[in-house]
């Protein structure tokens, strides 16, 4: 797994206005519950309205009109060369992201001893243990990819934190854990922070979900 590169997820709007400054009942386009979770939470008068297609195609039902504002991952716009298009960098504190989001993973044979020899040269210590802990994490809630669910993991001073955040589809309610530990037991420290959302009762948001409840 190569070096991370920027998780955080970016608001692309029709004429440049921040999150804050979105009009009433603005609508928002995402295909992503985690995300629309996240945006209801922060402003509860936003219209959440699906969203298709590859970036360019996103970008295009912008400019046309078909949304007011969208979020897709700052890493894939960075990628794509489309940085310019982005009018705010949502804080952590809004709009979590999700479970290895920014970073790329490689597969290999497990036998292929040359193949895995050139992918350990690209292998990035900090970023493999980051996403480990968040992945953990996900697992322990029984979280899959169309979940409420976001979690950053970060080493920061040698140590491993991990923030999770769990919340309904309306956004209404929202649970937020962290814990930290020694880099090297990033699967540890998942586990302890979906035990500890766990025992605050995150199962019974995530059943809202799996019962088909939808903003």
């Amino acid at each position: 797994m190569g070096k991370r590169e920027d998780v955080r997820d970016a608001l692309l709007s029709a004429n440049g206005a921040t999150l804050a400054a979105l009009p009433q009942g603005a609508r928002i386009g995402t295909s992503s519950l985690r995300r629309q979770s996240q945006m209801l939470h922060a402003r509860s008068d936003f219209r959440v309205l699906e969203l298709r297609g590859n970036v360019d195609t996103r970008i295009e039902k912008l400019r046309r009109g078909d949304y007011d504002a969208i979020v897709l991952a700052k890493a894939g716009l960075d990628r794509l060369g489309l940085t310019g298009n982005i009018s705010e960098v949502l804080p952590y504190a809004v709009s979590l992201p999700a479970a290895g989001q920014g970073a790329i993973g490689i597969e290999a044979r497990i036998g292929d001893a040359e193949t895995l020899h050139v992918l350990a040269k690209l292998e990035d210590a900090e970023t493999r243990s980051a996403v480990t802990a968040e992945r953990a994490a996900l697992a322990g809630l029984g979280g899959g990819c169309q979940v409420p669910i976001g979690a950053w993991g970060r080493v920061e001073n040698g140590n491993l934190l991990l923030d999770v955040v769990v919340l309904t589809p309306d956004g209404t309610q929202r649970m937020w854990e962290k814990d930290s530990g020694p880099r090297e037991e990033p699967e540890a420290i998942g586990k302890r922070v979906a035990q500890k959302l766990l025992e605050r009762g995150s199962a019974a948001l995530l059943e809202r979900e799996n019962r088909g409840t939808r903003a």
